[in-house]
């Protein structure tokens, strides 16, 4: 199938219609998603009860059952050669999650929401990068993968200022988060009208290959990018222990709810640039850029205990969160052209897998002292770029 369908031009408005959509879609879910996750480790720990290392444990497991559906979408993609009815399931089945919040915020309909809700993400995100991927052309498929991220994240900033204007109006109460709740289940419905109007790009399919099979069609140069991306994994544990960082520096709910959006405003404002650095100076240097700041970061996180450095903090890890999440896939597309449905689900299982240990790790190293959690993050992070290094980023 040919990969030339958006006509290159400068500015985003010169990306193909159907990019811009998909990144409609994606604000408009992630404004959902992150009304509610920017309050969800403040209400799980202090409203609900739970302590820090259930949240570690639910936040690993919600990952892990992201990841674990992750090759199974790749695969059923690139076997089939379609890719949109995967990802409307998989925003659908999010969707749905939402719900469970509506009829129960104890401990166990909080943990169910959490895990389900990123089951729908694990389903949908690696056909949707592949149908991105294929919309771009690649001179231009880091700066198209950064404007998706830009839009994505742009709803989670103002996803967590919604979030804040609801709790500072009705303060934090039980009735003002069910409220909450209820509020951030529209935009994912509208989402899924949204994504309906798309054209679905379908590729080559490979309709008789088994797992096994596919597998082993995937490059060497992907399958050793697969070990620095793991062990990089397992350094990456969840936001929700630097907002619970910012918690103990003495910020309330409401002042970390901004936060978040700040976060979240920093890699809307970077995503794009770093895309087109990407494509400029090529993908794998990015790639070690991101490992680098991660380190830097947590080596900063670990010496910080002014309110200052944890608004700094948050500023740096949006743009950690532009180069990584991102980017990473865009290389992931240069590196495997024929099954990247599948070599994005690969990758994103292998690190989903990596993450339940790496927040259990966090959240057992957060019980002894914060600082541990992120020199350890800070350690990991270097251990990457040297594998990266030594096995060149899965070049050949």
């Amino acid at each position: 199938m040919p990969e030339r369908i958006d006509t290159p031009a400068p500015g985003w408005r010169g990306l193909h219609p159907d990019i811009l959509k998909l990144g409609l879609v994606s604000f408009l879910t992630d404004l959902s998603s992150e009304m509610i996750f920017s309050v969800f480790a403040i209400f799980f720990t202090t409203v609900a009860g739970a302590s820090s290392a259930l949240l570690g444990l639910i936040e690993g497991l919600a990952d892990f059952s992201a990841s674990s559906l992750n090759y199974l979408s790749g695969w059923l993609s690139d076997r089939s050669g379609g890719r949109k009815a995967l990802v409307l399931a998989g925003y659908g089945f999010s969707t749905l999650a939402k719900t469970i919040l509506l009829v129960s915020t104890a401990i166990t309909g909080l943990s169910l929401f959490r895990v389900i809700e990123r089951l729908g993400k694990g389903f949908r995100g690696p056909p949707r990068d592949a149908w991105l991927s294929a919309i771009a052309t690649p001179a231009r498929r880091g700066y198209a993968f950064g404007v998706h991220k830009a839009l994505d994240k742009s709803g989670a900033v103002v996803g967590p200022l919604v979030a804040w204007a609801l709790l500072k109006w009705l303060g934090e109460s039980g009735g003002a988060y069910r409220l909450l709740f209820w509020v951030a289940v529209v935009p994912a419905i509208v989402s899924m009208a949204v994504l309906a109007t798309v054209k679905d790009r379908p590729a080559t399919p490979h309709a008789r290959e088994s797992v096994w099979r596919n597998w082993h069609a995937l490059s060497p140069g992907f399958k050793r990018f697969l070990l620095p991306g793991g062990l990089f994994a397992l350094a990456y544990y969840s936001l929700g222990f630097l907002l619970l960082k910012a918690h103990d520096v003495g910020f309330g709910v409401t002042d970390i709810v901004l936060l978040y959006a700040f976060f979240n405003v920093t890699c809307v404002l970077a995503a794009p640039s770093v895309g087109r650095l990407g494509d400029r100076i090529g993908r794998r240097h990015i790639v070690v850029l991101g490992y680098l700041v991660h380190g830097l970061l947590n080596v900063w996180l670990a010496l910080a205990h002014a309110r200052w450095e944890l608004v700094a903090a948050f500023g740096v890890y949006g743009l950690f969160y532009a180069i990584e999440d991102a980017q990473s896939k865009a290389y992931i597309a240069d590196l495997e052209p024929e099954r990247r449905a599948s070599a994005i689900g690969i990758y994103s299982f292998v690190t989903g897998v990596l993450y339940l240990p790496a927040s259990l790790l966090a959240g057992a190293l957060w019980s002894i002292a914060p600082t541990w959690t992120f020199g350890a993050a800070a350690l990991l992070s270097l251990a990457a770029i040297i594998v990266f290094i030594t096995t060149r980023g899965g070049r050949t």
